[in-house]
């Protein structure tokens, strides 16, 4: 039997009283991983005035929410009714619970270090210019995962197509992802930074609003991080603030595979117009089509892309859009 988890020392009880920091975990068949989340949040939050702790469950059938509330009764459990995906799980979160502060939003499978929120809330309240503070992300043999992420561009794309996001990665016009370790150094900014751990100030998520459902999983991050820029908010990375995290599940699925390649192309759609977003729509699809006979995640991805075409902005979820197309085929992952 598994052993019940004490609850953090400064938790909120109250469900009228709102807490300083509210830590928001979106799970789906994820009760192999959260446990040890469960884990390391109290030691996590130690220096916290004020916490709550929100899991909103996107129709799990493993029993994830029965784990939750038998090892961690202390944390908010609540079912999504059904799964419309990340974005809709945070919203869910973010309307019940709004934080006095900021919000932290985790992945099931991340382990956050002993004082971590603390080190996050002291940058976020240093400069009301910050809206999102991210920690160093390691990966589970304590190598730097590579987190930070530059703005997608047309060149940038094309690059990666080209030589690949390992080599684009070491020049900043040419590397959507910031590759130089020596990068990675205390009070770093970028444009924005994957969504397994952020770290949202209340007046960023006032000034910015809800993120975007239609993207289901993979890009509403980078769509919210880029919103905060626009509102004029930047994002810098806390070095001293660390998260574990496991991931992987994209790069195992053609599903996900393709579902990511998607959002990528929809999301610059979003912001950019017909001409620049079909040149975008070129690059990725150039990509994914070099690399076609390399695996079959690359294959899903290019008929995906053909399918859907360059120019997708709308309102629909792209998972409706690719099962409309019958390429959906997409499980919804425990964890990104």
């Amino acid at each position: 039997m598994v052993s019940r988890i004490a609850a953090p020392e400064t938790l909120v009880v109250d469900p009228s009283r709102q807490a300083d920091v509210v830590v928001i975990c979106v799970t789906y068949n994820s009760a192999s991983v959260v446990q040890a989340l469960l884990a390391a949040l109290p030691a996590a939050l130690s220096g916290v005035d004020s916490c709550r702790v929100v899991f909103i469950d996107n129709d799990s059938t493993d029993g994830t929410s029965a784990v939750i509330r038998a090892i961690a009764p202390w944390a908010v459990v609540i079912p999504a009714g059904g799964n419309d995906g990340y974005a809709a799980g945070i919203n869910i979160a973010l309307r019940a619970h709004p934080a006095r502060r900021a919000t932290y939003v985790l992945n099931p499978d991340t382990i956050p270090s002993p004082s971590s929120v603390r080190l996050l809330l002291q940058a976020l309240e240093l400069s009301p210019s910050v809206g999102a503070a991210v920690p160093r992300t390691l990966d589970p043999d304590g190598s730097l995962r590579r987190s930070l992420r530059r703005e997608p561009t047309v060149l940038r794309a094309l690059a990666e197509a080209i030589v690949g996001g390992s080599w684009a990665s070491r020049f900043s016009p040419l590397g959507e992802i910031v590759g130089d370790p020596c990068l990675y150094a205390d009070g770093a900014v970028a444009d924005w930074a994957t969504g397994a751990a952020l770290f949202l100030s209340r007046s960023a998520i006032d000034a910015v609003g809800e993120w975007d459902e239609r993207f289901f999983l993979y890009s509403e991050e980078t769509d919210y991080c880029l919103r905060l820029r626009d509102a004029g908010f930047c994002l810098r990375l806390v070095d001293d603030a660390v998260v574990v995290h496991q991931g992987g599940a994209q790069t195992t699925s053609p599903a996900l595979w393709a579902l990511s390649a998607v959002n990528r192309t929809r999301l610059y759609r979003k912001r950019h117009g017909r001409v620049s977003s079909a040149m975008y729509w070129s690059a990725v699809l150039i990509n994914e089509g070099l690399r076609a006979l390399t695996g079959s995640r690359h294959r899903a991805a290019v008929r995906a892309l053909l399918a859907l075409g360059p120019n997708r902005p709308g309102t629909e979820s792209t998972l409706a859009l690719l099962t409309e197309a019958r390429l959906s085929g997409i499980p919804a992952p425990a964890h990104r």
